[in-house]
């Protein structure tokens, strides 16, 4: 099957599934779709959405229990490469808009549907900050809570693996990335955008 693949400026639903049920929702804006990369930006203002009928064995999405209904302070860009199990996030801080880092973001591997692509964040995640001379894991803890609580049967060891391979690759000095992106900046005639109906009802992938 031909997948499709997004213009830049078009809304792209990035969507959580846990446990085979749709468990957040939040429409991104396409900045590059090509073989090699999807770039996606999550612009400030953008809105939550999480769904009301479900099961949902772990319970509801930290962000919806926190009150978090839209994403605040600087967007964040995120840029895939098919088939790998992270994203690296650029993250922008202060009234200028100065770069802050990068997140090396464990999840799922991308999949597309027709509003946009499923995945699942796995909590684990490494950060270099701009003025930092090396990455940070961060929310350890908080990730073996969520193997406790079951969000990741059977994923355990294959999502550890993933973030030493990046760890790895970092300590090697590889950039699989373009540093360029730091620099990167939106459209300004973009808005933030919402998520379209039935949004929660698009088969899952």
């Amino acid at each position: 099957m031909v997948e499709r693949r997004f213009a830049p400026g078009e809304v792209v639903v990035r969507r959580e599934i846990l446990r085979g049920e749709v468990w957040f929702g939040c429409p991104t804006i396409c900045v590059e779709d090509s073989p090699d990369l999807l770039a996606l930006y999550l612009p400030p203002g953008a809105e939550f959405g999480f769904p009301t009928d479900g099961v949902f064995p772990c319970g509801r999405h930290p962000w919806e229990m926190a009150g978090h209904r839209s994403w605040s302070g600087h967007g964040k860009l995120m840029l895939h490469r098919p088939g790998e199990a992270h994203s690296v996030d650029v993250f922008w801080t202060g009234p200028q808009r100065d770069f802050a880092g990068w997140y090396f973001n464990l999840q799922d591997p991308l999949r597309r549907t027709p509003i946009g692509v499923d995945t699942l964040d796995h909590e684990l995640d490494l950060w270099w900050g701009a003025d930092d001379d090396r990455y940070v894991w961060k929310d350890v803890e908080i990730f073996a809570q969520r193997l406790v609580e079951g969000r990741y049967p059977g994923m355990a060891d294959a999502i550890r693996g993933e973030g030493d391979r990046i760890a790895a690759l970092l300590d090697a000095g590889q950039r699989w990335w373009d540093p360029a992106w730091a620099q990167w900046q939106p459209d300004p005639a973009w808005s933030a955008p919402r998520l379209p109906a039935g949004w929660a009802t698009v088969p899952i992938r």
